[in-house]
């Protein structure tokens, strides 16, 4: 069964683009995770399903492509982590929920800009469900309530399929964030939902994302699935 791209004329197997895995990870290690991403993205194929990654991490810096030193101010016994997603500097940690958007990006005709604003959006529409105004903004990827920074994002596309994602502060010790200029902006002012009336917990959190993400991707249903051996599934 097929359906026909308005925009691009293309045919896009309908029964691929209404599926969409979702992997729930608990709390993950950085590394292993990132290389897990770039493994799946390389070995996909056309008629590889579409995948969101949910977990935290152990304290970690992640620095971006465009990445400067001069914003790790003093990570201390945090490591850092130069990694290929696009954007600046940026702290996880537990009680901060990650998502990584594994996309085939053609297949479902979107492009990145489009994406980063579908990305934006469902975070605003989750926020917007608590009676919280956050906005994007254009020259800042993220999400923002009043002016400080809740959820950042970066994005890597390869073979036209993107990998990295989204990361929310629900709960979590905002302290580290301190020690960089987080998103490479000196004095940027970091928040999480739990302070704001929003998810006060990772589990809350995952739930109401995957309602937004269901809607603004329009794929009928959800397939959960434990554990990163996707090759065997």
């Amino acid at each position: 069964m097929y359906s026909v791209s308005q925009q691009a004329g293309l045919q896009v197997p309908t029964a691929i683009t209404q599926q969409l895995i979702i992997r729930d990870l608990g709390v993950q290690d950085y590394t292993s995770v990132w290389h897990a991403m770039q493994q799946f993205t390389d070995l996909r194929h056309s008629d590889t399903a579409d995948e969101l990654w949910l977990l935290e991490h152990h304290s970690v810096f992640t620095q971006g492509q465009a990445g400067k030193e001069e914003h790790l101010l003093f990570p201390g016994d945090i490591p850092v982590v130069k990694v290929d997603r696009g954007g600046q500097v940026t702290y996880h940690g537990p009680g901060q929920l990650v998502v990584y958007v594994l996309l085939d990006l053609k297949r479902r005709d979107l492009g990145v800009r489009t994406l980063v604003t579908l990305i934006e959006q469902v975070l605003v529409d989750l926020l917007t469900d608590y009676g919280i105004t956050a906005y994007a903004k254009a020259d800042a990827p993220g999400v923002y309530v009043d002016g400080s920074k809740i959820a950042s994002l970066g994005l890597r596309v390869r073979k036209g399929c993107t990998f990295h994602g989204l990361a929310l502060n629900v709960n979590m010790d905002l302290a580290p964030f301190s020690r960089i200029n987080p998103c490479g902006y000196a004095g940027m002012q970091m928040i999480q939902s739990k302070d704001v009336g929003g998810p006060q917990s990772i589990a809350e959190a995952k739930q109401r994302i995957l309602q937004c993400f269901q809607q603004a991707l329009k794929v009928s249903s959800l397939q959960h699935k434990t554990g990163l051996d996707w090759q065997n599934d």
